[in-house]
């Protein structure tokens, strides 16, 4: 076998609820994503992107949203070539407006030409040489033109082995990141994108779903898991949206979702080699990080928490967080971990507005306890986090929560690069500090 280094790569991890509304082109989303930090991996995790109604959960999803927010995505990171960064509006942003674009067109139009065909395994070629009759290759044949993989990927649409040509309302040359996957169930979406230089690196790439809404099993609730391994490192991004609900015991509605998760998630079988180095189980991963709007509340009445919240007492609050209480009593989560939160409370708020619902004669029927409901964590080990934070956008009910991480990857002696591309990786102690708020 092949030896192997550790090498460090930044991960940036954003999770959130965007309230059932469809963004508008003007939308921008650099401060969320903190594009100047340009991390090597972007993970972004929706919630709710659709109304959760009758027609998108057992009829037909609407994929509409999500080709916006891909749209947007890859405006704030792919802006050197964007006409956006010239001034005015991306074409494929303009146009989405008054049309609805296919999603499978959209995401190829996301792929740089490193990101054409995504490999299928990356194992020694010492054990493809002796299991070539039964391992899967890597990489597929130059002039493969169809889909290449499991039709799990690609019953959707968004089949990630595909060969594609990019669309010339963009230079694969000039983009930055490459799209490696965008999968959506009902009102949960998750996409992923890499550096266009990494994603030769990038394998093994699976999507598994698990539905936990009405009836335990529709996707109105639930998760999408997306298991993929980079270098020699194995990873599964987990973003989910568990039981909602604010009174006594809701919380564990919650915790047996994510029983029930780490159950019945299963990644499909791709590499027959023995040796297969591809998870089939959450659990099986080398590093693991679980995004989403968890839902667990704050268990204390509401003017409880508002007096707390208005001496910013976060310490006192965080006490008395039902995700911490269930964690420390071994009921969920054992063994994960979570930043420290110097933030206030992420839902649930009026739109567009700074105050929370409930907090006004109008909003009164909206009222929820403020809670951190909009969560990161993360298993395993090589993962060191830098910054724990949400935005302050008001597009939506509920606030984005933003993580960013230093990941050590198993490189191997062949392919090492300088670490993270020779960016500073000081930690600004800013970056741990709490959120002014006005």
């Amino acid at each position: 076998m092949p030896s192997s280094q550790a090498q460090s790569f930044r991960v940036f991890v954003a999770t959130w609820n965007v309230g059932g509304k469809s963004p508008h082109s003007d939308l921008n989303l650099d401060d969320i994503l903190q594009v100047h930090d340009e991390s090597d991996i972007y993970v972004l995790g929706f919630q709710e992107i659709v109304p959760l109604n009758a027609g998108n959960v057992l009829v037909a999803e609407d994929n509409e949203p999500a080709a916006k927010w891909l749209a947007l995505i890859n405006q704030s990171l792919n802006r050197s070539y964007s006409v956006a960064s010239r001034g005015s509006k991306s074409p494929l942003c303009s146009s989405l407006r008054f049309q609805k674009p296919s999603l499978k067109k959209v995401c190829k139009s996301f792929r740089t030409e490193s990101g054409r065909r995504l490999k299928t395994c990356n194992c020694s070629p010492i054990l493809e040489r002796k299991y070539s009759k039964d391992c899967c290759v890597c990489p597929p044949p130059a002039n493969m033109t169809e889909d290449y993989g499991s039709s799990e990927e690609d019953e959707d649409g968004l089949g990630n082995y595909v060969s594609t040509e990019i669309s010339s309302q963009a230079s694969a040359n000039q983009m930055k990141y490459s799209l490696i996957t965008g999968k959506q169930m009902v009102g949960i979406f998750v996409t992923v994108w890499v550096r266009k230089e990494l994603v030769q690196h990038v394998s093994h790439l699976r999507i598994s779903n698990v539905g936990r809404g009405i009836l335990g099993c529709l996707g109105n609730k639930g998760c999408i898991s997306v298991s993929m391994s980079f270098h020699q490192t194995s990873f599964c991004f987990v973003c989910s949206h568990l039981a909602s609900g604010e009174k006594e015991g809701d919380e564990l509605r919650r915790n047996l979702d994510v029983i029930e998760i780490l159950k019945n998630t299963q990644f499909s079988r791709i590499c027959k080699s023995p040796y297969s180095r591809a998870p089939e189980k959450i659990m099986d991963h080398d590093r693991v990080i679980w995004l989403g709007d968890l839902n667990y509340r704050i268990a204390l009445s509401y003017s409880e928490t508002r007096k707390l919240l208005e001496q910013y007492n976060w310490d006192a609050l965080f006490d008395k967080d039902q995700l911490k209480i269930e964690r420390e009593a071994g009921r969920v989560f054992g063994g994960w971990k979570e930043g420290k939160i110097y933030f206030a409370p992420t839902y649930k708020y009026s739109y567009n507005s700074d105050i929370y619902a409930g907090e006004t004669i109008e909003t009164q029927k909206k009222r929820r306890t403020p809670a951190w409901c909009d969560r990161i964590l993360w298993h395993g080990g090589g993962i060191h986090q830098l910054s724990y934070v949400r935005g302050e956008s008001r597009f939506s009910d509920h606030r984005p929560v933003c993580a960013t991480f230093i990941v050590d990857v198993q490189v191997s002696n062949g392919g090492l690069r300088k670490a993270l591309s020779g960016f500073n990786m000081k930690v600004a102690s800013e970056e741990h500090l709490p959120l002014t708020r006005k």
